[in-house]
Formats: structure tokens, sequence, C-alpha cells
């Protein structure tokens, strides 16, 4: 199952690293590419939520191959986008594609592991998933820039060889064969698919239609009414999408809202931090990799230790650990960007990764072991598709911050080097656009005065980029701080195999909802 899943955790960041040489060869915009990325995630969030139920219903190993193949047969389609036509559309529609088969795949796997290990070997089996999926992330940037370097289009086709070994390996594994007779709940589906898409499309527009923009806020806003009548609409149908009832224990509450906003510093991370080193360090997609290499120092050793203090103290401590160390890491990395230093900028990065790293398993791991009495499929639909729709809103609202930062600083840069306020600030909404691209892109190959105060100005645009930035990586530090909040509201305690039938009795008690075991088909829950 870990190699199944292994797929999803790497795609996450593949692509980050291989932006530029995508934007070059397909000539796409930055909030173009920011869709190439973003499309996966949004489909994440949208459909994890169908993904734990079909699981479910018809057995998780028949929804492991089915969102596998579904993965893959899009992995080869990514690779093949033509050069002419509509290349956005096509990336966009099949990164998308791609992100539902990695909404199927990782509930379902999932599942199959709580089901195959038994209640005193559970809690290590689920640290071990999920520290070890998170920490696959890492494997993104280094094979994207490794691939890069013979043609991006291998970043995709790359998971042809993995999904071979996935389904050879799940063929031969004794996956049980559990499953309920229940109906599916489309609508519920639709509600969700239709709520997380158009408020992130608000967050993800904003750049271009502007915050005050009817358009922009009528997405959002209109987005999260939809999720409202969702929520609505789930408390009252017999056989629910998601069981909203298991948001009754106040700990799985926060374990949820810790995950939120790790999340949302957490993938956006890769995408911001691959493309400043490429622009403004003016490294190579190896480069970039190996700078991103820092932070899993520090995520790896902080993954281990975090797990330790989970079985010992549990999921408070390393909850509030993490959320402090990740501030103070991102706030000092935020500060030392504009240094344009690769090697000067190693402990924050290492203390920001050790902050990801003390949160992800811990809160993860407890939020599942906190709604023991409901079905894992329902669980991890929750706790997946908060974690996805919080990376899709954090590369959204940070790439606005971005262009919006970049525009103004490209602006005064050339404002001060004599250009005309109009020609200016048309100039720097261009560099906006094309800055996660190839750098020498940006400048313009004509002649005349104008042409040659853009060439002129790159050496001071790329720090510009830096200061720009810096804004992404502080939003990063003050989603870490309100994540340490929330985690103040946990009410502590560990969760562990020698308590298993007090954490059943308690959740039956408060969510309401029984485990696959426990709920006889048909059943409503209370």
């Amino acid at each position: 199952m870990m190699c199944a899943v292994a797929m999803t955790f790497i795609d996450q960041t593949i692509v980050s690293i291989a932006a530029p040489d995508i934007v070059s060869e397909l000539h796409l915009t930055s909030s173009g590419m920011q869709w190439v990325v973003n499309a996966y995630l949004l489909a994440l969030a949208a459909f994890f939520a169908l993904g734990g139920r079909l699981a479910d219903l018809f057995g998780p190993r028949r929804v492991v191959v089915a969102g596998s193949l579904v993965f893959v047969v899009s992995s080869v389609l990514c690779g093949c986008v033509p050069t002419g036509g509509s290349p956005l559309t096509w990336l966009v529609v099949f990164r998308a594609t791609q992100g539902f088969g990695a909404a199927l795949l990782f509930p379902a796997a999932l599942a199959v592991v709580v089901a195959v290990f038994p209640v005193e070997r559970r809690g290590r089996a689920l640290a071990l998933f999920f520290g070890l999926t998170g920490a696959l992330t890492a494997i993104g940037p280094l094979l994207g820039g490794w691939l890069t370097d013979w043609t991006w289009r291998a970043i995709f086709w790359v998971n042809v060889p993995v999904a071979i070994v996935a389904l050879a390996l799940t063929a031969l594994a004794r996956v049980p064969a559990h499953r309920r007779d229940e109906p599916l709940d489309v609508p519920g589906a639709v509600l969700i698919a239709v709520g997380m898409g158009l408020s992130v499309l608000g967050f993800q527009q904003a750049a271009t239609w502007g915050w005050d923009s009817a358009a922009t806020w009528g997405c959002i806003v209109g987005g999260l009414a939809v999720l409202g009548v969702f929520c609505r609409y789930e408390l009252g149908v017999r056989h629910p999408l998601v069981n909203l009832a298991v948001f009754r224990d106040r700990a799985f509450t926060v374990d949820v809202l810790v995950l939120f906003f790790a999340m949302l510093a957490f993938v956006p991370l890769f995408f911001f931090a691959s493309v400043y080193a490429q622009i403004s360090l003016s490294a190579s997609p190896n480069q970039a990799a190996l700078y991103l290499l820092y932070f899993f120092a520090g995520f790896a050793l902080a993954s281990q230790w975090g797990g330790r203090i989970l079985d010992k103290r549990g999921a408070r401590p390393a909850m509030k650990a993490g959320c402090v160390v990740g501030a103070v890491g991102f706030a000092l990395w935020a500060g030392k960007l504009t240094d344009l230093s690769m090697h000067d900028q190693w402990p924050y990065a290492a203390l920001a990764g050790a902050g990801i790293g003390f949160i992800l398993a811990p809160a993860s791991t407890d939020a599942v072991n906190r709604a023991i009495g409901a079905s894992y499929g329902e669980v991890t639909g929750v706790t997946q598709t908060v974690r996805n729709f919080a990376a899709s809103i954090g590369l959204a609202v940070y790439g606005t911050l971005l262009t919006h930062a970049m525009t103004d600083h490209v602006t005064d840069t050339l404002r001060g080097r004599g250009m005309p306020a109009d020609a200016a600030r048309s100039a720097a909404g261009d560099v906006a656009e094309a800055v996660t691209g190839n750098p020498d892109a940006t400048s313009p190959t004509g002649g005349g005065p104008l042409a040659s105060t853009m060439r002129g100005a790159m050496s001071a645009i790329r720090g510009d980029f830096a200061e720009a930035n810096q804004w992404v990586f502080y939003g990063m530090a003050i989603a870490l701080g309100i994540g340490y909040l929330c985690a103040l509201r946990h009410p502590g305690g560990r969760v562990g195999p020698e308590s298993d039938q007090d954490d059943q009795e308690r959740g039956h008690r408060e969510t309401g909802a029984a485990g696959t075991e426990q709920r006889p088909s048909g059943q409503r829950a209370p």
C-alpha cells in the first residue's frame, strides 16, 4: 500500500521543480502554471471524501486498483501534452484526473492497513504509514530535478513502473474484502466538489480579477455557501458521504484544524521555494532540489521524534512544539531570502522542516485513533480532504500575495531607473506573470531604451522576487502560529492499544457512528 501511495505523494511536489521548463516549452503564464499544480491538489481535496466512501462500499482492494489505473493513465497523458493547441487545458484536465485517481487510492490504501493490523500493532503501523508517506514528498524534488535534465515529461512517465509494481503487489497481497451494502451519497459528492472548486477558484483568480472584484468574492463566498449546504445536507441524510458527527470529539476537531494550518505551509512551500531558488538564486533544477533537502533534513528527524512523543505523551505536545518550531523557522527563513545565498539559509530551512515533521504524523494518527468508533474510510476522507483543501488554498493565496508584491517591487525598481510610471507598471505585470518560467524570458530581446532598461534591471528584479517571496514565507509562519493557538485547545492524553475498548465505547458515544464490523448494513447512525 505504501508503494501505491508513493506515487500520489511524489506528484504533489515533483511538478514544482520542473515548473520553469514546462512554462518555457508550453508558453504558459505564472497563473496558468499554478493551476497545473493546483488542479491536482484541488481534485484530491474535492474527491477524497468520495474515495473514502467508495472504499467502504465496494471494498478497499477494488478501489486501490481502480485509483492506481486512473492515476497512471492520467500520468501518461500529462506527459504527452502537445506543444501546440491548448496545452494548458490539456495539462489541467489530466492533472485533475490524476488527483481523482489519487483521491480514490489513498483512503482505500489506509483502510487496508487498518484492516490487516491488529489493534495492538495498529498505532505503530499508522505512524509508519503517515510518517513514511509524508517523507516520500521529499523524493519529488530530487526525482524531478534529475528527470528534468532529460525531459520534464519524464516526471509524469516515471509513475508507470511504480504503478506496475504497486498493482502486482496488490494482486499478491491477501487484502480483506470488507464492504457495505449501502447507497452512495451522490448529491453530497457533487456539493463538496462544487463548493471546494468555487472557493479555490476565487482565491486563485484574485490576482487577476482583483480583490475588489465581484467575481472573486462571488466564487469565494459562493463556494463556502455550497460547503455550508453540504454540511447541512450531510447531517440529515441516512447514509452520508462524510459522517460529520466525528467532529463532536474536540480532540479530533483540533487535530484537523492543526493539520489544516500546517498544510497551508507544507505543500505550497515546494512550489514557491523551488521557483525562488531557480529565479533569485539562479539555481538549476537539481540545485533547487538540493536546496529543498535542507527542509527535509529537519522534517525527517522531527518525524521520528514526534512519533515517540505521540507514543509516550500523546499528540498535543508534539503539535504544540511543531507549530512553534515551524513558525520560528519560516519567519527566520523569510528574513534570509534576500541574502541570495543558498548555503546561509539551511539552518532556517531545516528548522521549518522540523516544525512540519513534528505535526503531520502525530496529528494524522491521533485523528484516526480518536475517531476509532467511525469507519476509517469516513475518517480518512475528512482528514485528507481538509489537508488537501488547505494546500490548494495556500497555493492560491500565496500566489496572489507573490504576484502583487512582485509587481510593486519591480515597478519601483524600473521607475528608479528612469522608466515612465505607466510603462514600468505594465512591464512589471509582464515580469510577474513570466517570472516562474525561464528567467531569461523576462528580458526583452528588442531594442530601444525600454528594452535596455529591462535588461539592465534583471539583476535587481531577481532581488525583487526574493523580497516578494518574503511575504509568502511570513504567511506560512503566521499559519503555523494560528495552528499553535488551535493546539492549545487539544484536551491531551494518549490513545493507545491498551485503552482500545474504552476508545471504542467513547467513539460510539461521541461520533454516533459504528465501523464496518460494528454497524450492521443499512442501520442508520444515531
